[in-house]
């Protein structure tokens, strides 16, 4: 099986036990997955309670103080979230660490590690909008484009399959090289972010 056959159904594990709640304050389940599949599993979780987050913010009649506090929840989310991609990168790393490049070896424009956010992110999305096409109050001009962009998503899903296999076997067997930068966010950080700095000089 490729990399993309095997992650997708822990992907979709995650998402559906997530439902089996609906709850963006459940725990996360324990996986029990082997070796490093666990990392993968928590990574679709992070993204689907992330997910409804962004759903419960948008409400026109949030609290103010709720939807502050929701959006400093997001952030948080959002820095477990790059965490945990530099670790999937990690792991990567370590699988292709005897692997020398060829000569010619090129470089891509994104690491194994964010590829496969968008992977997991794309489940979600797949996810949602087949609910949406299974949603009987709609006009059938509604569902009609709801099933549209369902097409347009499996489309989407299938391309990024093939091309994070490749990307993974070019790198393997040298014909890319493996290059990561490691997250820089300087609003995250008070030495860096001037509106916290600035308040301590005064």
């Amino acid at each position: 099986m490729t990399f993309t056959e095997t992650v997708i159904p822990v992907f979709r594990r995650a998402i559906s036990d997530y439902h089996r709640y609906d709850d963006v304050d459940h725990p996360m389940p324990a996986p029990s997955y082997a070796d490093a599949w666990d990392t993968f599993y928590k990574k679709c979780w992070i993204d689907t309670v992330q997910w409804h987050l962004e759903d419960l913010i948008r409400d026109p009649e949030i609290d103010p103080v709720a939807a502050l506090e929701l959006k400093r929840r997001i952030d948080r989310s959002n820095q477990e979230r790059t965490d945990i991609v530099e670790q999937i990168d990690d792991i990567f790393r370590n699988r292709f660490s005897d692997v020398e490049p060829l000569p010619d070896a090129t470089l891509n424009t994104e690491s194994p590690g964010w590829a496969v956010d968008r992977l997991s992110i794309l489940q979600l999305k797949l996810w949602h909008m087949d609910e949406q096409c299974s949603r009987k109050d709609v006009t059938d001009e509604r569902h009609a484009g709801f099933v549209a962009k369902y097409n347009v998503l499996e489309e989407q899903h299938r391309d990024l399959c093939t091309s994070i296999d490749q990307l993974l076997t070019d790198i393997e067997q040298g014909r890319k090289w493996m290059k990561v930068y490691r997250q820089m966010k300087l609003y995250n950080d008070p030495t860096t972010n001037p509106v916290i700095y600035g308040k301590r000089k005064g």
